[in-house]
């Protein structure tokens, strides 16, 4: 396949989406052996890098069928407000980011607890899941642990999934570290955002066997974005040069959605490329190499093809 052939423009842009998806639908894994019926799969849509209105970004995210949204808790109760009528309006299902970002560990400590109550404890709409960007990657293990151990009681009291995301800056940033975390508190739920610890480790985590498969038994919500050992995000999931990566985060997303399946479990999913500068750009212009939107787009449809209990 020439390069060409996965260059989006305005006159070619479906035609490689159908393609790409095509292409890795090919090569999927038969995961229908032992599925429990009460699996299901939600794909949302993030805001992030989206330029306009929250009515026009949740308009063009029920169009392309997506299930729901991940978006930042909002602070203010008149944003709270907008946001749900118009969730409201679309049928839209929604997870919710909550973290803190001061650097001293009792005041982000403090922030983060305050966000996430509020966000837990809403009275209009229970999210699919709460995603926490947690700590600091510099705070000791012990000051970690309080960040999960305070949110597995909320989890408890509420009935809400709450994952800590395998980010960089954050507790769980690389794979050696996230490790001492899982081995030492059991119910330690993880949003799994793999690109990170590819970037961190420089690798496709080949080396680290062990811990990935830990993690993977960890697993409530994905962030599917494409990472490579040199950078969190590729340019394009769909140019052959980045073969490789795409397929190693395939074959970790199957395993995760394999034991979902099992369980009967609910498993969400987040397409979450991102714009400049997480996408490379071209010098002096900053104009991005490919269509953000429309690369989430293609990951949703891939996923939902590739993983979808018919």
């Amino acid at each position: 396949m020439k390069r060409r052939d996965f260059i989006v423009s305005s006159g070619t842009a479906a035609t490689a989406l159908l393609f790409s998806a095509e292409a890795f639908k090919s090569t999927a894994p038969d995961l229908s052996q032992n599925t429990n019926m009460d699996f299901k799969l939600k794909l949302l849509a993030t805001n992030w890098g989206f330029p306009g209105t929250l009515d026009e970004y949740l308009t063009k995210v029920k169009k392309e069928g997506y299930d729901g949204i991940e978006i930042w808790w909002p602070n203010e109760k008149k944003d709270q407000d907008e946001l749900f009528q118009l969730l409201k309006k679309y049928e839209l299902e929604v997870g919710f980011l909550t973290a803190g970002h001061e650097t001293n560990f009792n005041d982000n400590f403090k922030s983060f607890r305050k966000m996430i109550d509020a966000a837990a404890n809403n009275k209009v709409q229970k999210p699919l899941y709460i995603n926490c960007h947690s700590g600091k990657d510099y705070f000791t293990i012990e000051q970690g642990g309080q960040f999960i151990d305070y949110t597995m009681g909320l989890s408890k009291s509420t009935g809400i999934k709450i994952c800590h995301e395998t980010h960089r800056s954050r507790l769980l940033y690389s794979a050696p570290v996230a490790r001492q975390y899982m081995e030492s508190i059991p119910n330690l739920r993880i949003t799994f955002d793999v690109s990170h610890w590819c970037n961190v480790h420089e690798s496709l985590l080949a080396d680290q066997p062990e811990t990935l498969a830990l993690a993977i038994q960890r697993v409530d919500h994905i962030h599917a974005r494409i990472g490579h050992p040199e950078g969190p995000q590729v340019n394009d999931p769909r140019a052959p040069e980045w073969d490789t990566a795409v397929k190693a985060h395939l074959a970790w997303w199957d395993q995760i959605v394999a034991l979902k399946k099992q369980k009967g479990d609910t498993l969400t999913i987040l397409t979450e490329f991102g714009p400049a500068d997480y996408m490379p750009t071209l010098p002096y212009t900053r104009k991005p190499l490919s269509d953000q939107w429309a690369i989430n787009v293609y990951m949703m449809q891939l996923l939902r093809q590739r993983y979808q209990t018919k």
